[in-house]
C-alpha cells in the first residue's frame, strides 16, 4: 500500500476567470516549502438533555479553508502570488527582460484555485476561491529567503486525478539573503542585522446561509503594511528619524543583477522610538517595528520584479 510522501506532493496554480470555479489546464507547478492549506470541519459536542449521561452524537461546525504555505523567494513563481495579493502588475520590457510594477491599492483581486496533490496515493486536493491575505518576507544576514502565503478559499473538493493537466514549470532560481538590500531615503543603510516586512489586505470572509457551506468570497480591508528592521547600534540614523517623527523612504529587497532583482518600495515609513537594551558584553541592538502608511500621491508600497517571464495572466 502506498503512502503520501512531502517529497512527491505537488502544488499546482492558476488564476481564476470566476470566483470559486475552477478553471481548465494547465495549470502551474508552483515550488513550496510546507503548505497546510485545506479545508476542515469541526465536531461539536451534543447540548442535547434528558438522554442519559452517554453523550449522544456530535454535530458538524462550519466548514473553514484557510492556510499558510510557505514558499521560495523565487525569481519567477514569487511573481504570481505577489498578483494574488495585490492584482495584476504593469509590465514592460521586450525578451529577455521585463519589469513588472505591483502596487497597493486595487479595488479588486484576483482569486487562484489551487491544487494540493498526493500522486502516491493518488488524492489530489482542489482549493478553488483562494484570495490572499497576507504575504511576509524575511531578510537576514545568511541562508534562504522564504515568504509565508496566507490563504483564504471558498472550498475544497477531493479526487483522485489532477485538474491541472499537464503542468507548466518555470525553472527556480532563488534568491538568497546573501543578496538582500536595505535602503533608506536611497541610501543604503548600515549596520541592518535583520528584518521583515508584511503586507496584509485584511480580508473578512463572507458568511452567508447556504447549503454547502462555503462562503461567498472575501471582503478587502484597509491594507497594512508593517514590519521590523533590527540594527547594530552603531550611529543614530535611525534613532534620529524615529525621534524627528517624519516619515522616511524605505526600500527592501533582493538584487542577483541588474535585470533579475525583487525591490519593495515604501515611499512613507514611520519608525517608532525603540530602546537600546544591553543585555551582554556584546554588541547593542535596536529593533524597530515600522508601519507603512500611504503618501501624498501615488500608491503606499509598489514592488518591482525584474525577470524573463512576459506576463502573469
Amino acid at each position: 500500500m502506498a503512502r503520501a510522501i512531502g517529497a512527491n506532493a505537488q502544488l499546482l496554480g492558476k488564476v481564476e476567470t470566476t470566483y470559486g470555479t475552477a478553471p481548465g489546464g494547465p495549470y502551474a507547478r508552483l515550488p513550496f516549502i510546507s503548505c497546510d492549506l485545506g479545508s476542515e470541519q469541526p465536531l461539536e459536542a451534543n447540548d442535547v438533555l434528558g438522554l442519559g449521561r452517554d453523550p449522544p452524537e456530535p454535530s458538524r461546525g462550519v466548514v473553514t479553508d484557510q492556510g499558510n504555505i510557505v514558499v521560495p523567494v523565487d525569481l519567477r513563481d514569487i511573481g504570481l502570488w505577489l498578483k494574488g495579493l495585490f492584482g495584476a502588475p504593469v509590465t514592460t520590457g521586450t525578451a529577455p527582460t521585463f519589469t513588472h510594477v505591483f502596487s497597493s491599492g486595487a479595488a479588486s483581486l484576483p482569486s487562484l484555485a489551487l491544487e494540493i496533490g498526493m500522486p502516491d496515493l493518488p488524492r489530489y486536493f482542489l482549493n478553488t476561491g483562494c484570495m490572499v491575505d497576507s504575504i511576509k518576507f524575511p531578510w537576514a544576514t545568511s541562508g534562504k529567503a522564504n515568504a509565508t502565503v496566507a490563504v483564504i478559499a471558498q472550498g475544497e473538493a477531493n479526487a483522485g486525478t489532477s485538474t491541472g493537466g499537464a503542468p507548466t514549470s518555470r525553472v527556480l532560481r532563488r534568491f538568497q539573503q546573501s543578496m538582500g538590500v536595505v535602503r533608506k531615503d536611497g541610501v543604503a543603510l548600515g549596520n541592518v542585522t535583520g528584518g521583515e516586512l508584511t503586507y496584509a489586505n485584511k480580508l473578512s470572509a463572507v458568511r452567508t446561509i447556504r447549503d454547502d457551506g462555503k462562503i461567498d468570497g472575501c471582503d478587502l480591508g484597509v491594507a497594512a503594511c508593517t514590519g521590523q528592521i533590527s540594527v547594530r547600534f552603531a550611529d543614530t540614523v535611525l534613532l534620529d528619524a524615529a525621534s524627528a517623527g517624519t516619515p522616511v523612504a524605505l526600500s527592501l529587497g533582493w538584487i542577483i543583477d541588474p535585470d533579475h532583482s525583487l525591490i519593495f518600495d515604501l515611499p512613507a515609513v514611520y519608525l517608532p522610538k525603540a530602546k537600546n537594551p544591553i543585555s551582554g558584553p556584546g554588541g547593542i541592538e535596536a529593533k524597530y517595528n515600522w508601519q507603512a502608511a500611504k503618501p501624498a500621491t501615488g500608491a503606499f508600497v509598489t514592488v518591482t520584479l525584474k525577470n524573463d517571464v512576459d506576463s502573469y495572466a
